[in-house]
């Protein structure tokens, strides 16, 4: 870290303190913020030598009497989509609760600057504590996180190292693919989604192996050329479905797509041509939009800002010092059938 980077005066820097203390950094920035998992008597010599050096943390990094900046970081990949979007608005409402604010990091759907972020703009911000949506972090990332010793979880999938609070994916796939099987389905196609950036996210890995997996114990073949990408939006579910018609015959009867975007872009585009849902064709989800139930769409719910608001609660519990209050959840999943799927057509292939 950087000796300008944290406060201070007259030249002496957060290490200066942390070598004539014999603590660390991380055990400096912690006594001088009000954080927990520091001793009185550990905290009261910080302080001391603090003193005696005249190492003063800026107004923002102290929050002055209390010593925490009251505020909350969350990073996300995007903010316009909606898991995001909802998950946002449930750390919100727990942050709101509890008086803190929220500091917005959001990428923009590209990693280009992040190492930027880790190792300048979190410590300007003096966040207290991090919520992480929807992406895995880099071993060096995690490595400047644990120096600044702020409570982290990520929301959204799984990460290795860090807690996190998620749907189990691969159960929610497997459920969505069962049940156009159990409908009657032999002929699905996959629409997955994929990530261009570097966010080094696993849940699109996770949704497509769980549809290999399903379709391979029920015996029926998956088939390459009905193995579709998209990005997770509308247009990109649309952009699949022409490519996917533009294929000879045969056709799939169902499509099983790996977010409530991308179907609802498939249903728009089918019935743009011709192509009844379900009649012709069945459609499944995963999300449970705010759009799934008006277009009718069937669906592998969950509630991104319900993981959110618990993952906020468990940070401010921590920093309360609750001990063990950060940890991994399992949120909840549930199929919730609607107009989108149906029996095939008796032909067993699509028109």
């Amino acid at each position: 870290m950087e000796r300008s980077q944290r406060g201070g005066h007259s030249g002496v820097s957060i290490e200066d303190v942390a070598a004539a203390a014999g603590v660390s950094t991380a055990t400096v920035s912690r006594a001088v913020r009000g954080l927990p998992r520091v001793s009185p008597a550990t905290r009261e010599k910080i302080l001391e030598v603090a003193g005696a050096l005249g190492y003063v943390a800026s107004s923002s990094a102290s929050g002055l009497a209390t010593g925490r900046t009251k505020t909350i970081g969350v990073l996300a990949p995007f903010v316009s989509r909606w898991f995001f979007s909802k998950a946002i608005e449930g750390a919100d409402r727990e942050l709101h609760a509890r008086s803190y604010n929220l500091s917005l990091f959001n990428l923009g759907g590209h990693g280009s600057h992040r190492e930027r972020l880790f190792s300048k703009t979190m410590v300007y911000k003096q966040i207290d504590a991090l919520l992480v949506l929807c992406m895995a972090l880099t071993h060096e990332e995690l490595d400047h996180l644990q120096k600044l010793d702020i409570p982290l979880v990520v929301v959204g999938g799984h990460v290795e190292e860090c807690a996190y609070i998620g749907i189990d994916d691969y159960a929610a796939a497997s459920t969505a693919v069962r049940h156009l099987i159990d409908l009657g389905h032999r002929d699905i196609a996959l629409l997955h989604g994929d990530d261009e950036t570097d966010l080094n996210f696993d849940v699109p890995r996770v949704r497509i192996l769980a549809f290999k997996d399903v379709m391979a114990a029920a015996g029926l073949p998956f088939r390459p050329e009905w193995d579709e990408m998209g990005d997770f939006t509308v247009r990109s579910g649309q952009e699949a479905f022409r490519r996917l018609w533009a294929l000879p015959a045969p056709r799939p009867t169902a499509i099983f797509c790996a977010s409530d975007e991308m179907a609802m872009g498939v249903i728009f585009e089918a019935a743009r041509v011709g192509v009844r849902v379900p009649e012709d064709l069945s459609v499944v989800g995963i999300d449970n939009h705010d759009f799934a139930e008006a277009v009718g769409l069937t669906t592998v719910g969950q509630r991104p800002d319900e993981q959110a608001e618990l993952a906020t609660k468990m940070l401010l519990d921590e920093l309360d010092g609750v001990s063990g209050a950060v940890h991994s959840a399992v949120a909840e999943h549930q199929l919730i059938v609607r107009r989108t799927t149906a029996a095939p057509p008796s032909g067993g292939t699509a028109a």
